[in-house]
This record gives C-alpha cells, structure tokens and sequence, in this order.
C-alpha cells in the first residue's frame, strides 16, 4: 500500500532531482531537495485537514484531487499565482511579469515580497476562520477539554466565529499594518481588502459545499426512509449504512480505509475548499521560498515535490482510517492551523522564521498523535478490566 499510495510522489523526486541536477548543477539539486523539506514541513498539518474533507468524497473525486489537484498546486499556486501577483500589483502583463522573473530575478522577489501583506491577510483570515469553525463546534470527542468545552458553548451564539475574524482583522489593520516592513508605509487598507476577500472565500466556497452536502444527506434520508418503510429490518439497515458512507465516519473499508461517498455537486465544491486550503497553506511555503533561491523555475520544482507528498501523504491517511483510529489528530492539524494564521497575520509586519513555523505544527500534531495513542492505550486497558470482570461475575 506504501509504493501504491506514495509510488508517483517518489517518482516525481526522482525524476525532479535528477532535471534540477542537469539544469543547474548540484547547487539547484540542494537548492530543489531543501525546498522539498521545506514544503513538507511547513504543510504536514494540510495533509490531516484534507484527509477529514477527502474521506468524505468517493474514489473518483480521491483520484480528482490526486491528478487535476497536484496540477493546480504545483503549477498554478507554485509557479503561476506567484507570477500573477507580481503582474497585479505592479501593474503588467502576465508576459511581462514572466519576463522579470527570469531576467530580473531580484527585482521579482521585490515585488512578490511587496505583496506579503495582502496575502498574508487574505491566507491568515481564510485559515483562520477554518481554525474559529471547528474549535466554536460541539463535539463528543474534546482533546483539550478545559478549553473547547467552553468554547464550544460560545459558538452556539450564530456567526460568531466571523465576528471573532472580522474582530482580528480590524486589531490587525490597525496595529501591524500601519508600517509594515514588506513594501512599506501603510497598509491598512489592503490588508482590511484582502481579509474581507479571505472571509468570503471561506464563507462561499465552504457554504455551497455544505449547502450540497445537506441536501445529498437529506435526499439520502428519504430514500432511506422509503427503503425502512418497503423492507422492515433490511431497509433500516440500508439506511443506517448510507449514512454511515455519506458521513464518512461510520463505515470501514478493507485496510482500515473508511468508507466515502460524496459525489456530484457536493464533491465538487468541497473539492474546491481544498484547493483553496491548499492555496492558503502555500503562502507561507512561497513566500519563504525565497529566503532559498529567487529563480521561480527551482521554486516551482522543489515545492512542487514537496506538494505530491502532501497530497500522497493525504491519501495514505484516508485509506488507513487514520483519523478514525488517532481521533486527536485533527484537532491538532487545527490547532496548527489557528497557529499558522496568526503567524501569517503577524509577518504582515514581523518576520518569522520558517523553522518555527514549521515546528508549531508538527509539534501541535505530535502531541495531538501521542494523546490518541494514550487514549487508545487507556480504552483497551478498560475494555480487558470490564471483560475480566464479566469473566468472574459469570463464574468462568
């Protein structure tokens, strides 16, 4: 299942190592394999979101994501949205944008550095308002009780996590962005542009995708309802195992795998959400790439490696149920997440290293894995204690 789910990615790195060894020497082969490392250590935590989204979808939108979504993330958020911004904000062509960055490599890196504020601010709200959505949820399952249980009980309040975004980014605009070291001088209204621009992203993108995934639910209800009613028993049991797929909770797959079933219109537009979280999480790992090398052509390559391990290493968590057996693990991708946004609203005007950026998360999802095994350590005890005692209390 190793070389199944990973085969691509390691002969994406082959091959990739290989051209940025003939093209530019072993200087662009350290150069390509650090951005590689880099970009994996800085979106491990992407790859725990996507799987809660990706195990949702049937195995035709997986291979979706696994094909037309590396094309978009290696070639579009790595090679061509960096150009975009470029001919955007400097007012040029795509063309001319493309020309600077091959023969005016440093004044490039100027005006994608220039643009910081507002994709920081556009990234940092959208990853945000993922973070403020799930820890304001009521859920069975808390990691860090003292704190989500409380919160839980704020987020019945409506729209108050957009309030709760709305609320930092107007302390942003208003404190940070005044002066900010990328491009200088005040940048308020674009940071409050982009962050506006962050939060309906989020609001639409994720709103038709939950709108689709409702009605798919209550459409799978009523057929459900109709089948209980026709076969007694057997209809219930259809029904519970339809929710159980639609869910994509309840239903385990040979492997461990669990069992999806979101197609259609509801698959697409979460499709879309992931693509968007997957632009959001490349910020950063852009951004920072040119702390490594300034020429876009060894950026798109060693984040693009990079990237197919995300989205190999997303897959891998799907089919093996991970999620499901390590039940910490996505509030701990969350909480990196939370952190990650405010790391990125911060360097609107502070320069953090992408060391500690990367750390925060794979600290936050260690401790999040080390729980769920403690967790499933202490339920098993549990479980042996309460057979033993039904052991005696029979007389075996």
């Amino acid at each position: 299942m190793l070389l199944k789910t990973f085969g691509w990615s390691f002969a994406v790195t082959a091959i990739g190592l290989a051209l940025a060894g003939v093209l530019w020497g072993w200087q662009g082969l350290a150069i390509v394999g650090i951005l590689s490392i880099l970009e994996i250590s800085l979106s491990f935590d992407n790859a725990v979101i996507n799987a809660g989204v990706l195990r949702k979808m049937n195995a035709f939108w997986q291979k979706i994501f696994l094909t037309v979504g590396i094309l978009i993330a290696v070639f579009g958020m790595r090679l061509v949205f960096p150009v975009i911004i470029v001919a955007v904000t400097a007012k040029m062509s795509p063309i001319e944008a493309v020309d600077l960055a091959i023969n005016d490599k440093n004044q490039y890196e100027h005006l994608v550095t220039a643009a910081h504020p507002a994709i920081a601010a556009f990234g940092g709200i959208f990853l945000l308002m993922i973070f403020l959505d799930f820890i304001f949820e009521e859920r069975d399952i808390r990691w860090l009780g003292w704190l989500e249980k409380p919160l839980a009980k704020l987020g019945k309040l409506d729209t108050f996590s957009i309030v709760v975004a709305l609320l930092a980014l107007l302390i942003v605009a208003t404190t940070v962005a005044t002066d900010v070291a990328h491009g200088g001088g005040d940048k308020s209204a674009t940071v409050l542009l982009s962050g506006v621009a962050g939060l309906l992203t989020y609001l639409i993108v994720g709103g038709i995708s939950g709108y689709f995934e409702d009605k798919l639910e209550e459409e799978d209800e009523d057929e459900g309802d109709e089948t209980a009613e026709a076969g007694g028993e057997d209809g219930e049991a259809a029904k519970a195992a339809a929710n159980a797929q639609l869910n994509g909770s309840g239903g385990r797959g040979s492997g461990g795998a669990t069992v999806v079933g979101l197609a259609g219109k509801a698959a697409f537009f979460l499709f879309l959400y992931l693509e968007v979280i997957d632009a959001s999480f490349s910020f950063d790992g852009v951004i920072g790439a040119f702390a490594v090398t300034n020429d876009i052509f060894e950026m798109a390559l060693g984040l693009g490696i990079g990237a197919m391990y995300i989205r190999s290493l997303t897959v891998f968590l799907v089919r093996r149920g991970t999620l499901d057996d390590y039940v910490y693990l996505e509030h701990g991708a969350h909480y990196a997440i939370g952190a990650l946004a405010v790391i990125l609203l911060v360097t609107i005007k502070y320069e953090i290293h992408e060391v500690i950026t990367g750390l925060v998360g794979v600290v936050l999802i260690a401790a999040s894995y080390w729980s769920s095994v403690v967790r499933n350590r202490r339920e098993a005890a549990a479980g042996e204690d309460a057979e033993a005692k039904t052991e005696v209390t029979s007389g075996v």
